[in-house]
């Protein structure tokens, strides 16, 4: 399988379907370090990201909101001292997509540069 972290987003659209519980078990292995939650009965991948202190946090949500910008998928992202927690789904079809863990493994890759 392709590397998720060098694969493009497509757009996504309403009727787009969600990843089946097959393709799940593919990708999820590739960002092994995200956790699958629910909330609001929407299915999300979320990772808490460690820092030492909240400038680091901060220049970690910065480079994740210019990279969501780049593509045009956009997560929720909660900046605290320390920590950054990234959650991404995709909102038109409430739930995960191929996107998503695209997104997660580009994510992960900002913690390499």
């Amino acid at each position: 399988m392709e590397d998720l972290s060098t694969m493009q987003c497509e757009a996504c659209r309403p009727e787009a379907p969600r990843v089946s519980e097959d393709e799940i078990r593919e990708l999820h292995p590739q960002v092994p370090d995200w956790e699958i939650i629910e909330e609001d009965e929407v299915r999300r991948l979320q990772r808490v990201f460690k820092f030492g202190n909240f400038a680091e946090a901060l220049d970690f949500t910065n480079k994740t909101g210019a990279l969501a910008e780049e593509a045009g998928h956009h997560p929720a992202i909660l900046t605290e001292y320390g920590q950054v927690t990234v959650t991404w789904w995709s909102h038109k079809i409430k739930g995960l997509h191929k996107n998503d863990f695209i997104m997660a493994a580009k994510t992960d890759q900002l913690l390499k540069h």
